[in-house]
């Protein structure tokens, strides 16, 4: 495994996550974004995390502060990419987005560099033949909390070559990550696939009308001990990710119950900047959400 210059591709909740941890553990790594208000954004995350990692991992002021200066941000691919050994991507959870972003990417980026992505619900077959390279073209898929939650799928097409496969987990290890490899294509991985019916079906008792989000969180709290139920896990995850996935399978299925979900979630969530805990609001307020009173479990 020869990376030192990794860039990333997508500032948002998890990108910036992604970009913070690698720097974190003594990567060079570049961030690109579309335009500078989505940087300037991310930049306001990632120093955010700084006190997250002193908290939770016990690092240093200085440890967090080196982290962050080898990190470089750009709105210019061609610049982002010009040294990169690995490019991550985490771009919006929208197969034609994706598809456009690799075939410009192919076009800039080095014959060196390999590709992954970060999708939570696509496969990388779908976007293979658009990278330009589809043996070095795989999928490297986070938990949110990268930091806490250090788990990293790797997950091969058929084409992948097999050594990029492995050097891949060996990165994924050297960032400090639980390497958990797949060897065959599933939709959704092993994390999601888990997941996203779980999170799917809490938001369906609510779409339908069956429970409020304080009872159905409550219920699943009490009934497993879990210290948070779905819809604050899904402020964590954040509104925008479980819109995409929604309309993407009403979309592609007809599915009639995702829409009505997919318009549940953007008019009275998204539209109104109910984004999740980032921004302070989304299923509850924070920083003091309902769910982690003690008296929410009465």
């Amino acid at each position: 495994m020869k990376y030192h210059n990794v860039t990333v591709a997508g500032s948002g909740v998890l990108g910036s996550q992604i970009a913070y941890q690698i720097a974190f553990k003594g990567f060079n790594v570049a961030v690109y974004d579309i335009n500078e208000e989505s940087l300037n954004t991310a930049k306001d995350r990632i120093l955010n995390l700084k006190a997250r990692y002193q908290e939770d991992l016990g690092a240093t002021a200085e440890e967090v502060n080196t982290a962050f200066n080898r990190i470089s941000f750009s709105c210019d691919l061609s610049k982002s990419v010009e040294e990169a050994d690995l490019v991550i991507e985490a771009i919006p959870e929208v197969a034609q987005i994706k598809t456009d972003f690799y075939k410009e990417l192919g076009k800039v980026a080095p014959e060196k560099s390999i590709f992954a992505t970060n999708t939570s619900t696509l496969l990388p077959s779908q976007f293979a033949e658009a990278t330009g390279r589809p043996a070095k073209f795989l999928a490297l898929h986070f938990a949110n909390e990268i930091w806490k939650n250090n788990v990293a799928e790797i997950m091969k097409h058929n084409g992948t070559d097999i050594n990029v496969f492995n050097d891949v987990i060996e990165f994924a290890k050297a960032i400090g990550m639980v390497a958990l490899p797949l060897h065959k294509e599933q939709p959704a991985y092993i994390m999601n696939t888990l997941l996203v019916p779980f999170l799917e079906a809490a938001t369906m008792l609510l779409s339908n009308e069956v429970a409020d989000i304080e009872t159905i969180d409550k219920t699943w709290m009490i009934a497993t001990g879990s210290p948070i139920g779905p819809f604050a896990f899904l402020d964590i995850i954040g509104l925008r990710t479980a819109y995409h996935i929604a309309h993407t399978k009403a979309e592609a299925l007809g599915d009639q119950e995702s829409e009505k979900l997919a318009k549940l979630l953007k008019t009275e969530y998204i539209d109104k900047g109910k984004l999740g805990k980032e921004t302070g609001e989304g299923f509850y307020n924070y920083p003091n959400p309902k769910f982690m009173k003690p008296e929410f479990l009465n």
